[in-house]
């Protein structure tokens, strides 16, 4: 066995053969320093990432409402004026409770006051959208996309629209209409119990039925593309000063044979199909494509509704019987006998 030597090779231990010298055990503030020099490369990177991840989603953030932004208002069209949502926010005295006019599913209706030249002595209707609630963005840009196209002196004329951010940083979506002064037909046929409102006349009604027909011929056969309103009912018409009756709220609406873009948009489409109970077209619960057919059923009911004085959702209408089956079992003999008893007394 040849020798060889260990000497300077930096080795140590206990093997007593191999005569090598101890092993010196590294002092506390050593070992502390070698964990640092591991640990801050590691936190550093870690750091590093987090900030990464948050400036991707940050510009991702940006990018979506610069999107919502131009879908907004370039559905609805340039000619329109811009406002912001603090001019929203001041037109409305900070959306107090005393400026609202209405709430639904997918938003509230405020009266506010705007310095904008197409609005009527500066007064309008703002409707702020409920943006959590599902659908509500699509509810924003159907609107947009059908009020653009229509103008008929018996459907609600749209100012402007609102896509923008809150303080928060939270989308902010919103449309500007002409102020209704007598607010919405449902109004008028069901008051509240603190609400003193005389009933309509029968002469009153009569128009505004004219009115509506008005409108779903324009929406039917006159505008290009035509028009499925899919939510008619007396909350979605509204009456000006001269009692000249408007059809609103377009966000279910569905044009016929135009590419829009928007999801489940489309003429003959079945999918996301959404109305009221009580006025929807029975079809449609079935799966059945919308159709002017849906419009003039819920305008039938409308109607029964108007001069019964009784609402598709009364208690009186269970176990089968429907306003509709209502009105068919009265005729022709009956038809006195279901009139509201309120109108025979208007003069």
């Amino acid at each position: 066995m040849s020798r060889f030597s260990l000497i300077g090779n930096g080795l140590c231990g206990s093997i007593l053969e191999l005569k090598l010298p101890p092993c010196q055990v590294k002092p506390h503030k050593q070992r502390q320093k070698l964990l640092l020099g591991i640990l801050l490369p590691v936190a550093g990177s870690a750091i590093c990432f987090c900030l990464l991840v948050s400036a991707l989603f940050m510009f991702k953030r940006k990018i979506t409402v610069g999107k919502m932004k131009i879908a907004g208002l370039g559905v609805l069209g340039e000619k329109y004026p811009r406002v912001s949502y603090f001019e929203i926010f001041e037109a409305t005295d900070g959306f107090a409770p005393a400026k609202l006019i209405g709430a639904g599913k997918y938003g509230s209706v405020y009266k506010g006051n705007m310095s904008i030249p197409s609005a009527r002595n500066g007064v309008v209707a703002v409707k702020v959208f409920t943006l959590h609630q599902d659908g509500s963005s699509r509810n924003f840009l159907a609107e947009c996309t059908a009020l653009r196209r229509v103008k008929h002196r018996n459907l609600i004329n749209i100012i402007t629209c609102c896509s923008s951010i809150d303080p928060n940083g939270n989308d902010f979506r919103a449309l500007v209409f002409d102020f209704m002064p007598n607010f919405s037909l449902d109004r008028w046929l069901h008051p509240r119990a603190d609400e003193q409102w005389y009933k309509l006349s029968i002469v009153q009604l009569l128009n505004i039925a004219v009115d509506v027909a008005d409108a779903l011929d324009y929406l039917h056969n006159n505008s290009r593309p035509s028009v499925i309103h899919c939510d008619l009912k007396p909350s979605n018409i509204l009456l000006g000063s001269d009692w000249t009756a408007k059809v609103a709220d377009f966000g279910l609406s569905k044009l016929v044979g135009e590419y829009t873009g928007i999801s489940g948009f489309n003429s003959g489409s079945s999918v996301g199909i959404r109305g009221t109970i009580g006025y929807v077209a029975p079809e449609y619960g079935l799966g059945g494509q919308v159709s002017v057919v849906g419009d003039a059923y819920s305008f039938g009911i409308t109607l029964l509704e108007m001069f019964t004085g009784r609402a598709p959702t009364d208690d009186m209408f269970r176990d089968g019987l429907s306003l509709h089956l209502f009105a068919e079992m009265a005729c022709p003999d009956r038809i006195p006998e279901i009139i509201d008893p309120a109108l025979l007394q208007v003069q």
